[in-house]
């Protein structure tokens, strides 16, 4: 269940492109052509399923104050009390991304060459998107427990990217035909129905979160009927009976 829950959250809820805005340089200069954003879209879910859990295995067992416990002290290091390497974060995470980025571009130039020449310079540029870089610092700053979720997340966000810039090639491929404001082609309608679009999925924000509150019902307190005790009545009617003959 957390893993379907994480998926859907990192395509839907925290989308790269609609929620946080990361990846709009491919994102707009791509997004032409609906055969040109799959190919992107299809090399970014790769390189972010890849570097997600590598940087996540990086983070766990290099980087994290305390993670080089494993190092046995006869090599002259105590990893579990003096070393932090955290400050390598980005150095280490942005060669990840880039060795699995030149992994992509040879077996596309190999497979697919017209698809290689219609992505241009973005291609070898995945290595600097932002989307990129962003999910493994994502994942490092929400503490991913375990390498499954890391690997959902990273899944989750590329299809998400993947969904994103393919719904804005498709509309852009249809608005072509229609009658926009010349002030507004290219690029002015594009942010226009990209802020829309991100309206419209913030409406999943309440999805996976708007059962978790349960209401707490107020405790139904029975009234009870007070039953007058009948030594209470006795005790009156003495005292009663006293005052009369004091009276008299």
């Amino acid at each position: 269940m957390e893993h379907i829950e994480l998926f859907f959250k990192s395509i839907f809820i925290d989308n790269m492109v609609f929620a946080t805005f990361l990846g709009m340089c491919s994102y707009l200069a791509v997004s032409k052509k609906v055969s040109t954003a799959v190919g992107l879209g299809a090399a970014v879910i790769f390189v972010l399923a890849v570097t997600v859990p590598l940087n996540w295995l990086l983070d766990q067992y290099i980087l994290k104050e305390g993670a080089l416990v494993w190092l046995d002290a006869k090599y002259g290091v105590d990893g579990a009390e003096t070393l932090d390497l955290s400050f390598l974060s980005f150095i280490m995470f942005i060669a990840t991304i880039a060795t699995m980025v030149q992994l992509v571009e040879i077996i596309v130039e190999k497979f697919s060459p017209s698809l290689y020449n219609s992505l241009g310079i973005f291609l070898p540029l995945i290595a600097v998107n932002c989307a990129i870089l962003g999910g493994s610092l994502f994942m490092q700053s929400r503490e991913i427990p375990s390498l499954g979720l890391a690997l959902t997340y990273g899944v989750g966000s590329g299809i998400g990217w993947f969904l994103a810039i393919l719904a804005i090639a498709a509309i852009r491929e249809k608005i072509r035909y229609s009658s926009v404001p010349p002030a507004l082609r290219g690029l002015g309608i594009t942010f226009i129905i990209t802020g829309l679009m991100a309206i419209g999925f913030m409406s999943f924000g309440g999805m996976l979160t708007g059962g978790d509150e349960k209401t707490e019902e107020a405790p139904k307190v029975e009234a009870k009927a007070d039953k007058k005790d009948p030594l209470k009545k006795e005790d009156a009617k003495e005292i009663i009976a006293e005052n009369t003959k004091i009276n008299k």
